[in-house]
């Protein structure tokens, strides 16, 4: 994807170019995150309206709540934020080896 639509992606979902299918996706992990108290089921149609599949919000979702838990622990012991080089090292690792 590259730095610069990331960089894009996380400044401005909706003005980033990126498929329908991600910005919508983005646009529920946002309220998921930051506004759950007021979620509901009709916050997911747009989703699967774009195309993204059940399984798709599904495993969104998952992949959410994983790094919002990790996110809240990490902050709670003060963990230290590695240096962008190894942010880098771990998602070649990923896209190389995958989650296993």
């Amino acid at each position: 994807m590259g730095d610069e639509t990331v960089a894009a992606a996380l400044a401005d979902p909706d003005g980033a170019a990126l498929p329908e299918k991600v910005k919508a996706t983005l646009r529920l992990l946002t309220k998921v995150t930051r506004a759950r108290e007021s979620l509901s089921a009709a916050d997911v149609a747009p989703v699967l309206a774009a195309g993204v599949s059940r399984q798709g919000v599904i495993d969104a979702l998952m992949v959410a709540f994983a790094f919002n838990v990790i996110t809240r622990l990490a902050d709670a012991f003060e963990f230290e934020v590695p240096s962008q080089a190894s942010f880098d090292a771990s998602a070649k690792t990923l896209l190389t080896r995958g989650y296993k």
